[in-house]
């Protein structure tokens, strides 16, 4: 089937979008890697789908699947290209408005130059709702990962995620250490896992390694988790900038209880047709 795609980037995290409000598209797992294959198709680190909208206060829905054919519950930098196709296409109208993910109603607000700003909602702390095993919230986590012990920070932002600090977030073991710690039974859902560098209260470097995908150059749900753990540890104000290796992105938290803000920029790359 012969179907119109379009692909975007957000700080170099890229995705292909598509329509499938009237559900004609059947997405199996084999027809998502294809599409995502960088080789035999068109290249994504997620694919996002327009779908419609269980909640009549959303004008749309969006889909995430990772490369490997899995379904995913967030992606910060994916919510942002996909508000700007939403609009563009006719979706959505005005500035701001709601859109339907598989952990809920995100808002957002288109800004100028191709900037969106999205309301990222409450993090989830409490260990059985990230979900990890422990036996109860503590501000850091003991792991022993092939020996090491390692200390991490564990926060949910619809999707699971572990913070480790480092010194150099250029020497960081991501390839070593972050598929070890998705492994692990503690986190039974898996878990993306970011490796951050403090450079001040207001500053960080960050790299993270996302389930289903690898080490990308963005994640915007793992820089708010990132920016989340820090302020709970104590060692970042309320916003921070976070340096990606695709970019930067403004990340606000003003504490418990309190949802999270992102602002980013977002890049159109080519529309086109694709066989799916």
């Amino acid at each position: 089937m012969l179907i119109p795609i379009t692909k975007m980037h957000g700080n170099g995290n890229d995705f292909v979008l598509l329509d499938n409000r009237d559900g004609s598209l059947e997405l199996t797992a084999e027809r998502v890697r294809a599409l995502a294959d960088r080789r035999f198709g068109v290249g994504c680190d997620q694919l996002l789908v327009a779908q419609s909208p269980r909640n009549e206060t959303a004008p749309v829905a969006m889909g995430i699947f990772n490369t490997d054919g899995s379904s995913a519950e967030q992606c910060g930098n994916g919510l942002r290209c996909f508000a700007v196709y939403a609009r563009d296409r006719g979706m959505a109208h005005g500035s701001e408005f709601p859109v339907e993910t598989p952990c809920g109603l995100v808002t957002v607000q288109l800004m100028d130059g191709g900037r969106v700003r999205a309301c990222m909602g409450v993090p989830r702390l409490e260990p059985a709702r990230i979900p990890l095993q422990a036996p109860a919230r503590a501000a850091t986590y003991e792991l022993i990962v092939n020996g090491e012990m390692l200390r991490v920070g564990a926060v949910s932002m619809g999707n699971p995620h572990a913070v480790l600090l480092v010194e150099d977030v250029d020497a960081a073991p991501v390839t070593r250490l972050g598929p070890a710690v998705q492994a692990m039974s503690a986190f039974p859902e898996g878990v993306n896992v970011g490796f951050m560098q403090v450079l001040n209260r207001n500053g960080v470097r960050l790299r993270v390694f996302e389930r289903g995908v690898g080490e990308t150059l963005a994640c915007g749900s793992g820089a708010c988790a990132a920016v989340v753990t820090g302020r709970i540890q104590g060692l970042l104000d309320e916003w921070v900038d976070v340096s990606l290796p695709g970019g930067d992105l403004r990340i606000g938290w003003a504490g418990e209880g309190r949802e999270v803000s992102m602002e980013g920029p977002t890049a159109l790359v080519f529309t086109g047709e694709a066989y799916v």
